[in-house]
């Protein structure tokens, strides 16, 4: 078994990461690139960062002895439905040296991967938008969200600093002195904390500034809520409790009451010591007692797992699993 490679990517907007790993857990090689997104960024250009990402992580790795690979990607469903974009991918994958299959599995699925082996269960993703997802058999079942910005990602990044943004405007609508968290927004988007003498003046500029940039763009205030919340500043805080609220609720559409499936935390806001990762800790806790909570981890790796545990030879996936995708909490 330790002849056999298999091979994990984890394509995202902003990067794409690789992995080689042997069946007996050693890793081979790893590879980085920019973002692979087909959807952001078009198929020849994700197909090329695929590439590059695959070219370093095989560096040192005879190509024939991977027996088969992965690709987790956002927006699987619409690559798969392309046949162009498929094409792209398949020549990336053969210019690499590559001849075994691949399969395709949407981001959700990997980062549930990334935390647990279980095959039933359930992941929740926040980051600039909001997923959660029903786990049945090691394949997304149902799905709550994910909606984008315009009808849903409630308690996402996007939701964060809009929310941020409107706290500010009502406090400019009713003369407030703008609190902490405000005073940060305001900085940020106008580059001055100060409000005109005529605090509607300020509201115009600070409407148009915000409506002449692609809306996704406010997922970015989103650190400035969670550094505010770390602060204690009451609204800040606020928001965050609404947020874990919002996305326990989006978990509830998919998983019964009293479920004691595994729950894999996913996504930027939701891994690490975020104040939105305890809150919603608390609240899914409080929902299911009995549920294990964990959060996602090396999504390469764990995408290189998926794809070992369908050959022949892999007879214990869950053992597998601890060999091949570093445990989380």
């Amino acid at each position: 078994m330790s002849d056999t490679v298999v091979v994990g990517l984890d394509i995202g907007g902003t990067s794409t990461r690789a992995t080689a790993l042997t069946l007996n857990g050693q890793r081979l090689g790893s590879g980085r690139a920019g973002g692979g997104n087909p959807t952001s960024h078009g198929a020849e250009r994700a197909a090329g960062e695929l590439l590059a990402a695959l070219r370093e992580a095989l560096a040192d790795v005879d190509p024939a002895r991977v027996r088969a690979g992965t690709i987790g990607l956002a927006g699987a469903a619409r690559l798969l439905a392309d046949p162009a974009g498929r094409d792209a991918f398949d020549r990336a994958w053969r210019d690499a040296g590559l001849r075994c299959p691949y399969a395709v599995h949407g981001d959700a699925l990997v980062a549930y991967a990334s935390g647990t082996a279980s095959p039933e269960g359930t992941v929740l993703i926040a980051g600039t938008g909001a997923i959660a997802a029903r786990v049945g058999e090691m394949r997304l079942d149902r799905v709550a969200d994910g909606h984008g910005w315009l009808l849903g990602d409630a308690g996402s990044g996007f939701w964060l600093g809009r929310e941020a943004v409107r706290r500010l405007l009502a406090d400019l609508d009713q003369a407030r002195t703008p609190g902490p968290l405000a005073t940060a927004v305001l900085t940020e988007l106008l580059g001055s904390a100060e409000v005109a003498a005529r605090p509607r003046d300020t509201v115009d500029v600070l409407v148009q500034t915000v409506t002449r940039r692609p809306p996704v763009e406010l997922a970015r205030l989103a650190p400035l809520v969670v550094a505010a919340a770390v602060d204690g500043e009451p609204v800040a805080g606020a928001l965050i409790e609404e947020a874990a609220a919002h996305l326990a609720e989006s978990t509830a559409r998919i998983r019964p009451t009293g479920d004691t499936t595994p729950i894999v935390l996913g996504g930027g806001l939701l891994t690490g010591a975020t104040p939105l990762a305890a809150a919603v800790r608390a609240e899914v806790g409080r929902r299911w007692p009995d549920a294990p909570l964990r959060s996602a981890g090396d999504g390469a790796a764990a995408a290189a797992w998926l794809a070992a545990r369908n050959l022949p030879e892999v007879t214990e996936p869950a053992a597998l699993h601890a060999l091949l995708v570093p445990p989380t909490s």
